[in-house]
């Protein structure tokens, strides 16, 4: 990294009064509504009733007709006028998605000595981070995250995962009163208990997961008037990327200056976000003015990413999203991201153009070049993928 990173939960936690300048954003960056702590649904703009689309998967698949073409409808509509959805009856246990957020609080609890086992660096960004981009000097955001890849298997490597229950918390501090030699010992047998239950849970979530990211393609495909594997086959088939990254935004003693995550669209295909169960943050630009997502229980909020908008030639739109922060509450989020695999040349689809007698929008482009400039230069709103936009 360039500069010396700096853990926000830290920040947070020392109870510092002012943020550092780092972190504050300029005026026309920083949130114009915030969310008041005992009200999270409580929105400073006159937009305070619209609240995105929320899709019954279970109506798709519906014996009834007629539900089943209004959801693909409702489907439809949403990808090409919001960009995200919330969706419900998707097939995910609830006890697996409240147990996902229990075992990443639990991590984020643990003292920053085991979290920093897992620190990453800008090569994969993979394991515990807090920074975006390898600008010096860029202004960060107030969020530490950790981050890990699922799929191809060539890339997953579950020992990199974490494996430190909050349950363990008691015991590390009990460790520092005993003999070195003793502690190596103990922490080796406990965490070789533990890692098999919270490396299975976190595999098991991502399954789940990503089977929903398989059924939304099919739809999205066929809502396209295409084969309904056609956007999973232009993603690369069974060799398609999937990584997760989970989120967490510690209190903040001035939350209006500055921001949990930067305004961005996601660079891949599609997003499932399983959303804080207690506090809201998660805001998405709608005709240039900022909304906050109302999370229903038990549902995941689904992102459209760059590479959708690319292949649909626009058809589909990616979401502008960013995140504000609480300063009486922290917040945690999984995000599990489904992408293309990173050398396949992605462009509008060809079949499309042909049938709606367009020209391509874009330029074609393999994912890796693409989100290496991400990686390189931070979030900017929608910037990258309007550089891709064809000559006129």
């Amino acid at each position: 990294w360039p500069e010396a990173v700096v853990r926000v939960q830290s920040l947070s936690d020392s109870g510092v009064k002012r943020i550092p300048e780092c972190y504050v954003k300029p005026i026309d960056d920083r949130p114009s509504l915030l969310i008041d702590d005992d009200d999270s649904s409580n929105q400073s703009n006159s937009n305070s009733n619209i609240n995105i689309p929320v899709i019954d998967l279970g109506g798709v698949y519906s014996e009834d007709n007629r539900v089943r073409k209004r959801s693909m409808e409702m489907v439809s509509e949403a990808c090409r006028e919001w960009g995200l959805f919330q969706v419900v009856n998707h097939g995910v246990r609830e006890e697996l998605m409240e147990a996902a957020r229990r075992v990443w609080r639990e991590f984020f609890s643990l003292p920053m000595e085991m979290k920093q086992e897992y620190a990453n660096t800008p090569e994969t960004y993979e394991g515990y981070g807090s920074r975006v981009g390898v600008e010096k000097g860029a202004k960060l955001d107030w969020s530490d995250y950790f981050f890990l890849h699922f799929l191809p298997l060539s890339l997953r490597n579950p020992s990199k995962w974490p494996a430190n229950p909050h349950s363990c918390r008691s015991l590390y501090i009990y460790f520092l009163y005993l003999p070195a030699q003793l502690i190596n010992v103990i922490e080796i047998y406990i965490k070789a208990l533990v890692a098999i239950d919270d490396r299975e849970l976190v595999r098991e979530y991502n399954e789940e997961v990503l089977k929903v990211c398989g059924k939304l393609m099919k739809i999205l495909s066929v809502n396209l008037g295409l084969e309904e594997d056609y956007l999973e086959n232009a993603f690369g088939g069974d060799q398609i990327g999937t990584s997760l990254r989970v989120n967490f935004y510690p209190k903040c003693p001035q939350p209006d200056l500055t921001l949990g995550i930067s305004p961005h669209s996601d660079p891949g295909g599609l997003t499932v976000l399983l959303p804080d169960d207690h506090v809201s943050g998660l805001q998405v630009r709608k005709d240039d003015v900022w909304l906050t997502v109302k999370p229903i229980p038990n549902a995941f909020i689904i992102n459209l990413a760059d590479q959708l908008q690319v292949v649909s030639n626009a058809q589909y739109k990616s979401v502008e999203h960013r995140v504000i922060v609480s300063s009486n509450h922290d917040r945690v989020s999984l995000a599990f991201f489904y992408n293309p695999r990173g050398d396949i040349l992605i462009e509008p689809a060809k079949q499309l153009l042909l049938t709606n007698n367009e020209a391509p929008l874009y330029q074609p482009m393999t994912f890796n070049d693409y989100r290496t400039f991400i990686r390189l230069n931070g979030l900017h709103g929608k910037s990258q993928v309007d550089s891709l936009k064809s000559p006129p």
